[in-house]
């Protein structure tokens, strides 16, 4: 099956109305400004006659704010209803299982510019500040990986910020 892509306006698309990722305003801005540096890259995944949005829900909020009239989508109809809601979830979970190379990204971000986004990338912001060796958490000659619930995003970044500056390798989550 070969995937065509459709240029639709963005009236015609109907987001999933149990689309179980959230996307905040800051997240939005990101994509938005991602779009304007860089272009419309990656489609929008839509299903059915009602052009339901399988992924891509932050990529059309982030087209609506530029005032974009049409996106690039590509039709998912191939799949069934339950794999269309299983897709939709595997391809958001899916990109949050790997781990960033923390000496590979600061190589590779020491040459570019990608202040504007306002991302934190783990990473010290100058030479003043001290180098936290990061490191999984190993039990026993073990190593493992921790899940710990927090009651809202201000927890989590606290929570965040103490394992790290622990020397823990830690990445967050939005379930």
């Amino acid at each position: 099956m070969e995937l065509k892509i459709e240029y639709i306006d963005v009236d015609k698309l109907t987001p999933y109305d149990k689309n179980t990722r959230k996307h905040e305003k800051f997240d939005v801005d990101v994509i938005a400004k991602s779009i304007e540096k860089y272009g419309f890259d990656d489609p929008i995944g839509i299903w059915g006659d009602k052009n339901t949005v399988v992924e891509g829900h932050g990529r059309l909020l982030a087209a609506k704010q530029l005032g974009m009239d049409k996106v690039p989508c590509i039709r998912l109809d191939h799949l069934t209803d339950e794999q269309r809601r299983e897709y939709a979830i595997m391809h958001n979970k899916s990109a949050e299982q790997s781990a960033w190379d923390f000496d590979l990204l600061s190589e590779e971000l020491s040459d570019l510019d990608l202040e504007d986004f306002g991302l934190d990338w783990g990473l010290p912001q100058d030479e003043g500040t001290p180098q936290v060796e990061r490191k999984p958490v190993e039990i026993d000659g073990n190593q493992y990986q921790i899940i710990i619930d927090c009651a809202d995003e201000i927890e989590q970044k606290e929570m965040y910020n103490k394992l790290q500056d622990m020397g823990i390798e830690c990445r967050t989550s939005t379930l």
